[in-house]
C-alpha cells in the first residue's frame, strides 16, 4: 500500500476528526477492510476508524513521555525502547472507547507474542474509574492517567486532538508515530496488520 506523508495529511485528518467527534460507533468492518485493501494511496480510510500510515522515511522525532499509571507506577517511553508500542487515548464514559475496548484487548493478546506492547492514556478519569473500566472490559495492559498531568498531555499534543478520542497511535521501535487511528478502531484485522508490518520493519 502506498503511503502518504504526515505533512500533507495532518491538517485534513485533524479537521475530519473534529467533525466526526465521537461518531465512531457506527460503520461496517467489511467496508473498512475493503478500503484498506484497495491501497489507493489516499492515506486514510474514510468514515469510522480513519487511518493514517506514515512511511519510515517520513516519520518525525520519537515521542517522549513520562506518566503515572493506574497502579501508581511511573512509566516512560524508555520502558518501551526497541519495542512497537500501541498507544490508545480513552476515558470511561466515551462510548466509542467502550465499544473498541474488546477489539484492542484481543489485538493486544494476538500481537504480544511478536513483541508489541499496548499502553492506554486515560484523559479524564482517576485511578478508580480507570480500574473499573479495565475490570469491566477485561483490559490487561496498563494505562497512564493524564487528567491532571499537563506535561503528559503536552507530550502527545502534536498527534492527539484529545477532544476527539478515541485515538490510537502505533509507534515504531524508534518511538516514532508509524500509524494513527482517529476514532473507534473497528477492524481488528487492520490494526493487527499495521502492527505486524511495523514489527517486521528492519529500519
Amino acid at each position: 500500500m502506498r503511503r502518504t506523508t504526515t505533512a500533507k495529511l495532518a491538517a485534513s485528518l485533524l479537521t475530519l476528526a473534529l467533525a466526526v467527534g465521537l461518531a465512531g460507533c457506527s460503520g461496517a468492518n467489511d467496508d473498512l477492510a475493503t478500503q484498506y485493501k484497495q491501497g489507493d494511496g489516499k492515506g486514510y480510510i474514510s468514515g469510522d476508524g480513519t487511518v493514517q500510515e506514515i512511511a519510515p522515511a517520513d516519520r518525525g522525532a520519537a515521542v517522549a513521555f513520562r506518566g503515572t499509571a493506574v497502579d501508581g507506577s511511573t512509566l516512560t517511553n524508555a520502558d518501551y525502547a526497541d519495542t512497537v508500542l500501541v498507544l490508545n487515548f480513552w476515558y470511561a464514559q466515551c462510548g466509542p472507547c467502550r465499544a473498541e475496548a474488546p477489539t484492542l484487548e484481543s489485538t493486544y493478546q494476538a500481537v504480544k507474542p511478536a513483541g508489541a506492547q499496548f499502553l492506554g492514556v486515560n484523559i479524564y478519569d482517576g485511578p478508580e474509574g480507570a480500574r473499573a473500566f479495565d475490570g469491566t472490559y477485561g483490559i490487561t495492559y496498563p494505562s497512564l492517567l493524564a487528567k491532571d498531568d499537563a506535561e503528559l498531555k503536552l507530550a502527545f499534543a502534536s498527534w492527539t486532538p484529545l477532544q476527539s478520542v478515541p485515538i490510537t497511535l502505533v509507534l515504531d521501535k524508534q518511538g516514532r508515530v508509524a500509524a494513527r487511528f482517529i476514532g473507534r478502531v473497528e477492524s481488528e484485522s487492520i490494526l493487527k496488520t499495521i502492527i505486524n508490518d511495523v514489527v517486521s520493519e528492519t529500519t
